[in-house]
């Protein structure tokens, strides 16, 4: 089946909306768009689980030996935040424009459950932290109302909330719906390392153990591992890693303190390791990073 045409009309509203290269803010918290016009390669990210929908341009992400498509025929769902590898296709003549979602995890709860409850048991899949659909014209419209709304600040405040829920259920009802919702479930394995990665969020920079995790998750540390790497694509130790050094970064690029004090703000006794993995993580120093996040992704870039 091929996807919905992105118009022109939508691209012009989007555009409007991100003005400036990195991400834009829109009246609405959860949604911000991105322009970039740069070509970039091997970026690592970390997104908040909700979906990115890419009106123009194309951008793929790498995780754990799978590619994922996110462009003007397909978008992409996060279920929870994981960290992974992304590259982009973009040109000052053809910026991408991007429509960054963060879930409203309460709401889309909320949702998955109702859904679920007209879903037999034996039809429920895998639980995954990312997944690529192919747009369809239903979210495609529900956008482009979105969008029109942000320009229009009273039809905003009475039609926002609604088309918000609205674009909620769209991705998790969509083609692959029922992989986020398992992941959104609170219950059986992944329920417990969706719990764990809450517990990880609190105290990254602690000196959490994997032992420690796994016990507060009540399985074994074999078990915890495994089911850790099926649905984030990293080891614990790995994201626990990644989540210090994205963190970092964005303390960096905000001129939040020196290099040592950012260091052991997010968990590392020693500066000189922390620059030796950010530099192996990043592929620039922190300092040259924070230059390129300023210029790249602005002051409301996410880790």
């Amino acid at each position: 089946m091929n996807s919905p045409p992105i118009s022109s009309p939508l691209l012009a509203l989007a555009a409007e909306l991100a003005p400036r290269p990195g991400y834009n803010a829109t009246p609405l918290p959860n949604i911000r768009i991105l322009r970039s016009e740069t070509v970039l390669e091997d970026v690592p990210v970390l997104y908040r689980p909700g979906a990115v929908f890419v009106l123009q341009g194309s951008k793929q992400g790498f995780l754990d030996g799978e590619i994922y498509r996110y462009d003007a025929d397909h978008y992409l769902a996060v279920s929870v935040p994981v960290p992974f590898r992304m590259a982009s296709q973009a040109s000052p003549g053809q910026p991408l424009l991007a429509i960054y979602f963060d879930f409203d995890l309460h709401l889309a709860a909320e949702i998955a459950a109702t859904l679920e409850e007209q879903v037999d048991h034996a039809e429920r899949v895998r639980a995954r932290s990312l997944v690529s659909s192919r747009m369809v014209p239903t979210i495609v419209d529900v956008l482009q109302r979105l969008l029109h709304a942000l320009h229009h600040p009273q039809e905003l405040a009475i039609l926002g909330p609604g088309l918000l829920r609205e674009l909620h259920y769209r991705v998790l009802a969509g083609p692959q719906g029922g992989a986020l919702m398992a992941a959104l479930r609170r219950n059986e394995t992944t329920g417990r390392i969706v719990q764990s990665l809450s517990l990880i969020r609190e105290r990254y920079n602690e000196g959490l153990s994997v032992p420690e995790l796994a016990a507060a998750a009540g399985m074994s540390v074999p078990s915890y591992h495994a089911g850790f790497k099926l649905l984030t694509g990293n080891t614990p130790i790995q994201y626990i890693k990644a989540l210090r050094l994205h963190e970092a970064r964005l303390m960096i690029a905000r001129r939040q303190g020196s290099l040592a004090v950012i260091a052991a703000e997010v968990g590392y006794a020693s500066p000189a390791q922390f620059s030796r993995d950010f530099k192996r993580h990043f592929r620039r120093s922190p300092i040259e990073e924070a230059k390129w996040t300023r210029e790249h992704l602005g002051e409301t870039a996410q880790a």
